[in-house]
């Protein structure tokens, strides 16, 4: 393994979460990055071990730094929103890349531009969603129709174009009006970190087919959002050494880079979190909401 490049795909993995910062900070509409990154990552790291605690961990500590809690829960549930939104758009935008032609090169490179050509129309469609509703509408009922007639239920899926319709309109009030830079924030948050799977591929110097390696990062962050276990942990590792084998990378290499992929986007940040748990803790103490106040100050 070529180590320089291992240091590349950290260097990378660091500007991904340097962009989910700033997407939270206008989320939650506060400026401060240390707040804001060191309750994200302490949050991320707890939720990596008890699935579903990240945000009520991040909730709670947001509290003890003087933000409204119901205001921070309505922010971060924002930015979730836009990420799973950003990383569901990323297959559906690449399939049909793949169908239509894309790039036959073998390269990085080519890879990279093939990224780039899908997160601009992720950001174009983005827009779109974002302020007309004739897309999501049409979505909502392509994958109901898809849903009801795949899988056999006694109650059919309905109402799932409104479903998304309240969705956005959440997490365009909360943005209030910033919506722009928060999808910006978001598409470089997956960019940087789509990059830093690729560093990771030139690190064991695989040479893959673009078109699929795209396909597999894309299959990859779905399956991150299965909340059988935390993080996706598993079957990620699964999904992502499976899918790099058919982009035409070794199976030793594809499991080598799939290990150095995600040992510094799942595993680092576990201690990464411990430590801005305790460096948050030095600066806002817990809060004793216990203490019945003072009469004399009522």
């Amino acid at each position: 393994m070529d180590w320089r490049f291992g240091l590349l795909a950290l260097g990378l993995q660091v500007v991904s979460w340097v962009w989910l910062w700033q997407l939270n900070r206008i989320a939650l509409n506060h400026d401060g990055w240390f707040t804001v990154a060191s309750t994200q990552l302490a949050g991320n790291a707890l939720g990596r071990i008890v699935p579903g605690a990240a945000t009520p961990t991040s909730v709670a500590l947001l509290r003890d730094a003087g933000l409204d809690g119901v205001d921070a829960a309505a922010g971060l549930t924002a930015s979730t929103l836009l990420q799973i939104g950003t990383a569901l758009a990323l297959p559906a935008l690449s399939v049909p890349a793949l169908i239509a032609g894309a790039p036959v090169d073998r390269g990085l490179l080519t890879a990279t531009y093939l990224a780039l050509a899908v997160l601009v129309v992720v950001l174009i469609v983005g827009a779109v969603t974002m302020q007309t509703d004739g897309l999501l509408v049409w979505t909502g009922k392509v994958i109901q129709a898809v849903l009801n007639k795949t899988v056999r239920r006694h109650h059919p899926v309905t109402g799932l174009s409104k479903d998304l319709l309240k969705g956005r309109d959440f997490v365009r009030a909360r943005l209030r009006g910033r919506w722009r830079s928060a999808l910006l924030a978001a598409a470089f948050n997956t960019l940087f970190d789509y990059l830093s799977l690729l560093a990771a591929l030139r690190a064991v110097d695989a040479d893959p087919r673009p078109s699929l390696v795209i396909l597999a990062y894309a299959a990859a962050e779905v399956l991150a959002q299965i909340p059988i276990t935390p993080g996706g942990l598993g079957f990620v590792e699964a999904g992502l050494v499976g899918t790099l084998t058919l982009a035409g990378v070794p199976g030793g290499d594809a499991l080598a880079a799939t290990l150095l992929y995600r040992l510094l986007s799942y595993w680092l940040p576990i201690p990464l979190g411990g430590i801005a748990y305790l460096l948050f803790r030095r600066l806002h103490p817990h809060r004793d909401e216990s203490v019945a106040p003072d009469p004399g100050h009522i």
